[in-house]
């Protein structure tokens, strides 16, 4: 629709036309069972009416099902105005891939965007226009729940993965690609920083660290493209984010320029109410809207008094003018007055969902995910040796993981399954964990005596991570530990891997086992992919996006904390007045950027083009990598840089680039890096960005530990 139209068509519409663009009902409402709606439909204060006078619906999919609400809908409604339909795909949406965390362990944004792409051609082909993602919030706690569907502790990470979801989900030509769905990035602001790690809670953090950190991915959706932003839960200077007109529009509209739909979480506009900043849902709508909240999403604050509050309040009236004009837009962008049922198709939907090609691509995606942490000898497995699998997750087909909406456990085979397609029954034997755990042998001894490996199979539940999923104690469950501590006693090789939707304190595992895998909830595949890299078909290249603390007292831990007046060096180390604790190291148990691999990587020859560098030049970092193991594998190599003197207190390292090689076996390549000034800038006390002149310290490993032994100084005029 052209856009003149597009605003005779606002011009055109009454004061209730234009608030039901700004409700979002959940496909209930819509549905058959129209009795078993009455109390939500009373909750919404919604009627019959307004119901065909709303703008978009949530949780609605299958081409059919879109298709005839579609119908119905535009027939009832006076101008023919089409739906929104909006979902929750995080990490696929039939097609699951691993969570994202776990995405996050690739170190592979093109992976990601692949991910997003299949995720959207399923998703469009059965009728739905927004998914509710990239989630790019932070985190460096992991007693959240939500730390799953986040990409890590690190904003250079996170930025490179906002925009490869973005890019992914729409495409370079949204309007006509009806493969494509158009994304949000949520939740604005510092949703990952809850106090405590409890979700829902409130967030303290000052600006500069929010600017610095937090911001970034943020803004990197943006300029991506993201149709969207979603609001968050918490509080951003004890203000809740949905109702914070200094954020949403200030910060978000003006600095950050985005210019699209601001929608708001479930229910978080009513949420205004217990938060104590809103009176009532009337005080709330009106905080919401003046704020810039375009869309309500399931609570009643807009549809039972947006109404009236404009027609009392010119200057109201305005503001929801401006929000009726970012829903028609976005709508518009989609194409959907053209096409109403867009890229919705039966027969589409039967040749995209679930496809060859599309668990084909969750595989080599999983596989990519998937960490070594822990090889003593062990790994890969042969597959003539003779195995026991045993622990709590070995039959188990729940490894998909929160956020996997359309995922089919009956369709996802279970670890037992996959090795077994490997091994063969004759040797392979599966034993239930309750035999160690109550040391019922005698039946199994010959398997035991005979087995050259245990692998056990344990972790979380996929409920036990997620939105409401926090947790205090985030070891493995104690009759985890036990299973360990019996298998230990039986003088095996014992391999142990975790499915889980969040670094653990594994303090008490590393002695127990002598091989310690990482899958993460894999998705789809996750069960072939882990087999394939426990018999070494694929070389394990996963990098962790978040420090594992050795207790949870560590944390908030991250790689790139801030310096300190009292910094524990290696040379103070047996010193008591310095930052530092008294009963553990203050390093991660498994820093950031950690991952092994079957082979070998050796570095060598760091150099650099320059020593002094101008704002207008560009530095050139070389290393050398070789490969002095068996076998081929994937690096990724990081770079890290110190600012060491600034206007602020600046983190002791952080990561400014990484690029991934393979390399065959006694293969050498050279692996180059270039800095710009851009590079070194950072958020002053001003909030300005900019850099400084004087010297930064560089360095170049395989993960976060790496020691910054070169420098460069920048001149500036």
């Amino acid at each position: 629709m052209k856009i003149e139209a597009l605003k005779a068509l606002l011009e055109d519409m009454t004061i209730e036309e234009k608030v039901g663009q700004t409700i979002q009902l959940s496909a209930d409402f819509f549905s058959d069972q129209s009795e078993d709606i009455t109390g939500p439909m009373n909750e919404m204060a919604m009627t019959e009416k307004k119901k065909y006078q709303v703008g978009s619906v949530l949780g609605l999919s299958g081409a059919k099902e879109t298709i005839d609400l579609q119908k119905e809908f535009m027939e009832k409604n006076r101008q023919h105005i089409p739906l929104l339909f909006m979902a929750d795909i995080i990490h696929g949406d039939h097609t699951i891939f691993p969570i994202p965390l776990g995405l996050g362990a690739t170190w592979n944004p093109e992976a990601i965007k692949l991910t997003a792409e299949i995720s959207a051609k399923e998703a469009a082909a059965q009728g739905l226009h927004v998914t509710f993602s990239p989630m790019v919030d932070l985190v460096r706690d992991p007693r959240w729940g939500r730390v799953m569907e986040a990409t890590g502790e690190d904003k250079l990470l996170n930025k490179r993965y906002a925009r490869a979801f973005v890019e992914g989900y729409q495409g370079e030509d949204l309007k006509n690609d009806l493969t494509k769905l158009a994304a949000c990035v949520k939740h604005f602001a510092g949703y990952g920083a809850p106090r405590g790690g409890r979700d829902y809670n409130s967030v303290d953090l000052n600006e500069n660290t929010l600017r610095e950190h937090y911001l970034p991915a943020y803004q990197e959706g943006i300029d991506a493209g993201a149709k969207l932003v979603m609001t968050a839960f918490n509080t951003i200077d004890n203000i809740p984010a949905t109702g914070n007109k200094g954020l949403m529009r200030d910060v978000l509209r003006d600095e950050m320029g985005f210019d699209g739909v601001l929608i708001s979480d479930w229910g978080a506009i009513g949420e205004l109410v217990p938060h104590g900043v809103a009176e009532d849902n009337r005080a709330a709508a009106k905080q919401a809207i003046t704020a810039g909240v375009d869309i309500e999403m399931m609570s009643a604050a807009y549809s039972e008094h947006l109404v009236d509050l404009v027609k009392q309040d010119d200057s109201l009236a305005t503001l929801l003018n401006e929000s009726v004009w970012n829903i028609l837009r976005l709508k518009n962008d989609l194409g959907l007055f053209e096409q109403p049922y867009r890229g919705a198709d039966e027969e589409t939907e039967s040749q995209s969902v679930f496809s060859t090609d599309n668990k084909q691509a969750a595989l080599t995606v999983a596989e990519q995910s998937i960490v070594l942490l822990e090889n003593n000898g062990v790994l890969p497995l042969n597959k003539e040796d003779r195995i026991v699998l045993t622990g709590q997750r070995r039959d188990s087909n729940d490894i998909l993981g929160a956020w996997s909406w359309k995922g089919d456990l009956s369709k996802t085979e279970t670890l037992k399954e996959a090795m077994s397609k490997t091994v063969g029954s004759e040797n392979l034997s599966v034993i239930d964990d309750a035999t160690f755990l109550e040391g019922q042998y005698s039946f199994f001894m010959d398997d035991i005596r005979l087995a050259d490996t245990v692998v056990v199979a344990i972790g979380e539940s996929s409920e036990m991570s997620g939105e409401a999923a926090s947790r205090t104690n985030i070891k493995l469950p104690e009759n985890q530990l036990v299973l360990l501590r019996e298998l230990k006693k039986l003088n095996k090789k014992v391999v142990a891997v975790l499915f889980n939707g969040r670094p653990l304190d594994l303090s008490d595992v590393i002695p127990l086992v002598d091989g310690l895998v990482e899958a993460w909830f894999p998705g789809t595949m996750g069960a072939q992919a882990i087999t394939n890299v426990l018999f070494g078909k694929v070389n394990p290249s996963g990098k962790l996006p978040m420090s594992f603390p050795r207790s949870i007292g560590q944390i908030p831990l991250t790689y790139n904390e801030d310096s300190t007046g009292r910094p524990l060096t290696d040379e103070k180390r047996g010193e008591k007045y310095f930052s530092r604790y008294l009963d553990t190291e203050n390093t991660a148990l498994y820093p950031f950027g950690f991952g092994r691999s079957y082979t070998r990587f050796e570095y060598a020859g760091c150099t650099l083009s320059k020593q002094t560098m101008s704002a207008d030049d560009v530095l050139t970092v070389s290393v050398t990598i070789k490969n002095t193991g068996e076998v081929e594998g994937l690096e990724t190599v990081q770079l890290y840089i110190r600012d060491k003197v600034a206007e602020v207190v600046r983190p002791v390292k952080e990561l400014i680039d990484f690029k991934q090689v393979t390399l065959t076996a006694g293969e050498s390549k050279t692996v180059s890096f270039e800095i710009t000034e851009a590079q070194l800038r950072y958020t002053h006390a001003d909030n300005t960005v900019s850099s400084d002149a004087g010297t930064f310290l560089i360095g170049v490993g395989t993960d976060s530990r790496v020691s910054l032994s070169e420098s460069f100084v920048l001149e500036k005029e």
